[in-house]
């Protein structure tokens, strides 16, 4: 975890647009997965955290099946961090706290969004939108129900450096289980 702080301190300096963008895979229903981007709202040594409506597609795979593989590529220093292992919601007090933390309309936006269910047309969003303006025109906006947090706590994490003619560096962290120890071995590009 050290090193990738290092990592993601240097990407935060060197990356022209978010250095929290990563690719989030899952596994629908029948097996088949889907990625898509999200955005790294917090790490530590429990694991890589993101939030989302727990009704979207993501939200719905990941509680059918709670494994999941993500992927930082910072193109501008020329890295990749790749981790796989298992996904847990985060409690509610830690959600409550990042969402107070969301800009007011991206609070709004929460509580109108369905999100990934089919919109009948950008007219009904803005509708949405303007009836939580106006529910909640005064005072601190509650998190929605069915809006929160989930965390990956790594099993694997491998740590990818470009190199010339592609003889790039790899090297990967595994453990077993979350409380086992990490194992280090160098990949070959």
């Amino acid at each position: 975890m050290r090193l990738f702080a290092a990592w993601f301190e240097e990407a935060s300096r060197a990356e022209p647009r978010d250095p929290t963008a990563m690719s989030l895979a899952t596994v629908d229903a029948d097996g088949r997965p889907n990625v898509r981007m999200v955005l790294m709202k917090g790490f530590d040594e429990r694991g890589f955290v993101f939030y989302t409506n727990v009704d979207s597609q993501k939200g719905r795979e990941l509680d059918g099946s709670p494994e999941g593989a993500m992927l930082f590529h910072w193109k501008s220093s020329n890295r990749q961090v790749r981790l796989r292992g298992p996904v847990a919601r985060v409690d509610d007090a830690e959600a409550d706290t990042y969402f107070a933390t969301r800009a007011r309309l991206a609070q709004i936006g929460a509580w109108a969004s369905k999100q990934s269910a089919p919109l009948e047309s950008r007219h009904a969003l803005e509708k949405a939108v303007a009836l939580y303006t106006a529910k909640f025109a005064i005072g601190a906006i509650p998190r929605p129900p069915n809006w929160t947090g989930f965390r990956l706590a790594p099993l694997t994490i491998e740590f990818w450096q470009d190199r010339p003619f592609r003889l790039h560096d790899r090297v990967e962290f595994r453990r077993d289980a979350l409380s086992a120890p990490w194992r280090k071995t160098r990949l070959y590009p």
